[in-house]
């Protein structure tokens, strides 16, 4: 196991994709072991795409790309605009609540990111928002999309932990929602001390509100058909993305109709180039799991942790210090795929259920997407908006501050996470 670890450093440092990084250092490990034969590591690698559950990913990824180029996203911006135009840093709250809309469209942190930055972020720095204060509040917001459905690492973590992805997707809507008030009044303590006026000068009357309302509909009524398909049973979880696939594609096509025949091919060309990314790292990610297991990995770490402390709160910080560090330096799916098996049974062994743990694990492994040194959000932000980096951090410590407030409730509150899928499923 040390030649695999050492091999994986060397390749991430030489800048190799980490999807062969994960592939190749995994390979080594069979290599320098007699009594493996190499065919056990090629069965682990193709097992995951004769999966059924893990279907829902590439389903999940076409529905994104189906719905930002059929007009969803820019009607969403409008609904948003009208419902939180009129507080204090106007912008900025639009921002946040159209994160919020967005968490079931695109199932990426960095995706909607990028998005808002050309979307906001632009016509915020040309209003005269401070470029580091926009720059903090794009790429926080982001970090609603891993909560609310169909987050692509609740599947991840769901297909990995053998744990239900439908009940997972419940569990994250409230503290999705809960994420956003906090963000919201953020922006507004921000935003008093900057002095940034509202972005519309009153209110908006009921005419207006159901103006918006009926103009951004079916697309409003995208995660709610999605949780009504589950919960009723009609659908498992993969079978509701196939689902959702012919929604999104009626609604572009036929209702809206943005979704032409060139803005379909560019739609499969770029979802064949994201699964090609995903299925990598996840047929990769399988291979280590499974020297994990050979190697006892789970096990050993646990009785490390248990010599330093036996109380449940004290080993779930332990576990939780241990992925906000490596959310610094990996990706989010990286860090779902090769962590789950490893920690998901020491969590469970200390007494949380798999969904609590799931969620805080999930939000806080993308924590790292916001702060130095690999920070995929924020370099992807930053790029856009033109700001220094070091601009960004020091901008970003109110946030960061909340967002580990969020993480503290989602610990000792395990109603928030447990709430719906127990009233529910």
């Amino acid at each position: 196991m040390l030649l695999t670890a050492i091999l994986f450093v060397i390749l991430l440092v030489i800048g190799m994709p980490v999807g062969m990084v994960i592939a190749i250092s995994s390979l080594s490990y069979f290599f320098n072991a007699d009594f493996l034969p190499i065919g056990i590591a090629f069965q682990k690698f193709s097992a995951p795409t004769q999966s059924f559950p893990i279907l829902a990913t590439p389903l999940f990824l076409l529905v994104g790309n189906l719905l930002n180029k059929s007009g969803v996203t820019h009607r969403l911006l409008d609904f948003a605009r009208l419902i939180t135009g009129w507080m204090i840093g106007g912008l900025a709250q639009i921002n946040v609540l159209l994160a919020c809309l967005l968490g079931g469209v695109s199932g990426s942190a960095t995706a909607d990111a990028a998005m808002q930055s050309r979307i906001l972020g632009l016509p915020m720095i040309e209003r005269g928002y401070p470029k580091a204060f926009s720059a903090v509040v794009i790429a926080f917001s982001s970090l609603i999309t891993a909560t609310i459905p169909p987050s692509i690492l609740l599947i991840l973590y769901g297909f990995v932990g053998n744990v239900s992805i439908g009940k997972l997707f419940i569990a994250g809507i409230i503290p999705g929602l809960l994420l956003t008030i906090i963000l919201m009044l953020t922006n507004y303590i921000m935003a008093r001390k900057m002095d940034i006026k509202p972005e519309l000068k009153s209110l908006p009357n009921r005419r207006e509100i159901w103006h918006g309302f009926k103009n951004g509909f079916w697309a409003l009524m995208f995660p709610v058909v999605l949780i009504v398909v589950i919960r009723l049973g009609i659908f498992t979880t993969t079978e509701a993305g196939a689902f959702i696939v012919f929604y999104s594609f009626i609604i572009g096509r036929y209702v809206y109709k943005a979704l032409d025949n060139a803005a379909l091919w560019q739609v499969l060309k770029e979802t064949i180039r994201d699964i090609g990314v995903v299925m990598l790292l996840i047929m990769s990610a399988a291979i280590l799991g499974h020297i994990t297991i050979l190697d006892q990995i789970p096990q050993q770490l646990a009785e490390t942790i248990l010599q330093i402390t036996e109380n449940p709160y004290g080993i779930l910080f332990l576990l939780l210090a241990f992925i906000m560090v490596a959310g610094m330096l990996f990706d989010g799916s990286v860090i779902i795929l090769l962590l789950t098996p490893i920690l998901l049974p020491i969590a469970i062994d200390a007494g949380f259920d798999p969904i609590h743990f799931g969620l805080i694990f999930v939000v806080l492994t993308l924590l790292g997407a916001n702060t130095p040194p690999v920070g995929i959000c924020m370099y992807t932000v930053c790029g856009i908006l033109d700001c220094s980096s070091v601009a960004f951090v020091k901008a970003s410590i109110p946030y960061l501050i909340a967002f580990l407030l969020f993480v503290l409730m989602l610990v000792f509150f395990s109603s928030i996470t447990l709430f719906l899928p127990q009233v529910l499923m």
